[in-house]
């Protein structure tokens, strides 16, 4: 069982974007991290997948408070990520963010794409950029963004911040042009 010590969680809506108002809905995404008690700190694992049936149940909790944070608009984007404090190694953080972690918000969403993560080492305060994908096409440039959190007293030395990223919708006024959801094959 991990040990929470808080979850932090960041919601944002962007009405206008170069501009121009929303063309339809406004943007919502949201952000939510779990601050986990690092089970190894300050040890080199020469095996870190025992770590991954421990994120199942955090997993859940951030997916459920993510959408709430979403007020009802379904996730059509999605992301994940960790900071690993200093004494930690990264892939204790990945250790955590496998498909297992990933599972619970895909399924939870009706995701049919992977989910995109980042990892990284930091302190207190450190902010990360959770990448977002579309949940139905990867490829879907229309659905590449990005939300931060920064969570203000972690991780501390011996901890990980786990942190689960959603959105309601492709970029506003999105005109990159590229490959749609439309043109997944079947």
């Amino acid at each position: 069982m991990i040990e929470v010590r808080k979850y932090v969680s960041y919601r944002e809506e962007v009405l206008v974007e170069a501009g121009r108002k929303a063309d339809g809905d406004a943007l919502v995404k949201a952000a939510v991290a779990a601050v986990i008690a690092n089970p190894s700190p300050g040890v080199y694992q020469e095996d870190v997948s025992g770590n991954a049936p421990l994120s199942v149940e955090v997993g859940r909790e951030l997916t459920a408070r993510a959408l709430t944070l979403l007020g009802g608009a379904g996730v059509v984007s999605y992301g994940k990520g960790a900071v690993v404090g200093e004494d930690g190694d990264q892939e204790q953080a990945v250790s955590f963010l496998t498909t297992a972690f990933g599972d619970t918000l895909r399924n939870a969403v009706g995701g049919r794409e992977w989910v995109s993560s980042v990892t990284k080492r930091g302190g207190p305060g450190t902010p990360i950029d959770i990448p977002l994908a579309s949940k139905d096409y990867l490829q879907a440039r229309a659905y590449y963004d990005a939300v931060t959190i920064v969570v203000p007293d972690a991780p501390r030395a011996g901890e990980i911040v786990l942190v689960i990223g959603v959105s309601s919708r492709a970029r506003l006024n999105e005109r990159s042009g590229g490959l749609t959801v439309a043109d997944k094959p079947v």
